[in-house]
């Protein structure tokens, strides 16, 4: 290893984790360490894995860069229903990229070993269906699906065709998320009873307005294969194609593409197979641009006691044009401690608060509403019975873990799906975990939509009731 590489990960011993003494960075060093040893890999030519992504929107290009840090990866294809897309992607990837604007042509290659669905929620599903079938390994963007109907067929097919088969949301290969649950395990909060999870954003952008090109027209666009599994056709709408976050048609609103991140961190952190019981709340606040979804939505969400967990309860809740900005946190409450998880997960900070022996007494309690005598007689009994030691509560450090700067675990959720790929090893987020954080997340715009609460059957994965 180069004196740079052995510096760095000297500097991750004394920087990645700020803590009381009593938590080691051995853990993210050695993990570290690993990546990076696995980076520095030389790849043979065997080993070599060519993939093609189909959808090259935001997704669809982030996922691709990401994939390619991945050494021994190549991009060869690449699908999109916007020609303009398309011959970018040969302007960023090379002239001689494989370019269609229908995937079954990327399919039926074969020189192509893997490929990533980045498509509007409506098309994951079929897509990666159909890659599995054609012999592809599978990227998946989140949510797995757009419909919960869609879930078991699709573990069924991955099963069945025993093809590699990851879902997209890489809080799953966050190093801080590892050390999330190391501590959750550890017992460093206590007995967990609720958590609180949020998006705030506050600008166009964060709320879906994406930029539509001037040539965004019928001429460009294959309207008819993009609205080909669509219950309802509709007209050309540029919107509904460059912006389609914003219609329960195409997309799974602010639910499907934001909730499920967060409830994909809680069932990795605390080990959930998913919650009981779903209902939801919404409203288009502001961003009344034409969209069917809301841009202020809350939930609150069961999960019953299992023998993974106690029952606990979260509540979600993503706001588009929220006064606080952009924030993103995670605050899982337990009886002894806060373990708050900031951002996407590139750091996270325990509060540990523990109550003391003695119950207390005096201050604000009924004991100064009785008589002086009734006061003396409980406040001896009291002396006796608890030591000083017994009446102060502990006091504790506050626990610090950071990723080291310029971490980024997206690059490694590529590649531990590369990995997988490689060697046939199981993946880190397989079809039916992220169905698992799906179909809750889905449940929400159910909730909201039929103004009803949704019963979901976790071990099962389907709606009961």
């Amino acid at each position: 290893m180069s004196t740079d590489r052995r510096k760095f990960l000297k500097h991750l011993g004394t920087s990645v984790l700020l803590t009381s003494a009593s938590l080691t960075s051995l853990a993210a060093k050695e993990e570290n360490e690993v990546r990076i040893l696995r980076a520095e890999k030389r790849v043979s030519p065997n080993d070599k894995i060519r993939i093609a992504t189909i959808g090259m929107g935001i997704m669809g290009y982030n996922d691709t860069n990401a994939a390619l840090t991945v050494p021994g990866v190549e991009m060869v294809g690449a699908c999109d229903l916007y020609k303009g897309r398309l011959e970018h992607a040969k302007e960023v990837y090379g002239k001689t990229l494989f370019t269609t604007m229908d995937h079954r042509e990327l399919l039926d290659r074969k020189d192509i070993d893997a490929v990533i669905v980045a498509t509007s929620d409506n098309w994951h599903s079929q897509i990666a269906m159909d890659a599995m079938r054609k012999g592809k390994a599978v990227y998946s963007e989140k949510p797995m699906v757009h419909k919960i109907s869609q879930g078991l067929e699709e573990i069924r097919v991955q099963k069945e065709t025993k093809m590699v088969f990851q879902v997209g949301s890489q809080r799953v290969s966050s190093i801080a998320y590892r050390k999330a649950k190391e501590m959750y395990e550890s017992g460093a909060i206590g007995k967990i009873n609720s958590i609180e999870a949020s998006f705030n954003r506050q600008d166009a952008l964060g709320a879906w307005q994406y930029t539509i090109p001037t040539d965004g027209n019928i001429k460009n666009v294959d309207w008819a294969r993009y609205q080909a599994n669509a219950d309802k056709k509709m007209d050309f709408d540029p919107k509904r194609f460059f912006r389609w976050r914003n219609y329960r048609e195409y997309g799974t609103g602010v639910a499907g593409d934001l909730f499920v991140h967060l409830l994909t961190g809680i069932h990795f952190i605390t080990g959930s197979k998913g919650p009981e019981s779903i209902y939801s709340i919404g409203d288009l606040a502001y961003w009344k641009d034409g969209r069917n979804v809301p841009d202020v939505m809350s939930a609150v969400v069961r999960y019953g006691e299992t023998k993974e967990h106690p029952a606990f309860q979260v509540t979600l809740r993503v706001n588009f044009i929220s006064g606080e900005g952009d924030k993103t946190t995670t605050k899982i409450v337990g009886s002894e401690g806060v373990m708050d998880i900031g951002g996407e997960g590139e750091s996270f900070r325990i509060q540990q608060n523990k109550l003391a022996a003695a119950p207390g007494i005096g201050g604000w309690d009924s004991y100064f509403t009785y008589t002086e005598a009734e006061q003396k007689r409980l406040m001896d009994d009291y002396n006796k019975r608890y030591t000083q030691e017994q009446r102060t509560r502990p006091k504790f450090d506050p626990i610090t873990y950071r990723a080291p700067d310029g971490y980024n675990a997206s690059n490694d959720h590529f590649a531990n799906f590369m990995d997988s790929v490689r060697t046939g090893k199981p993946v880190v987020e397989d079809a039916v975990f992220g169905f698992r954080a799906a179909a809750p997340a889905l449940a929400c715009n159910d909730s909201y939509f039929q103004n009803k609460i949704i019963h979901w059957d976790a071990e099962n994965m389907k709606i009961v009731g």
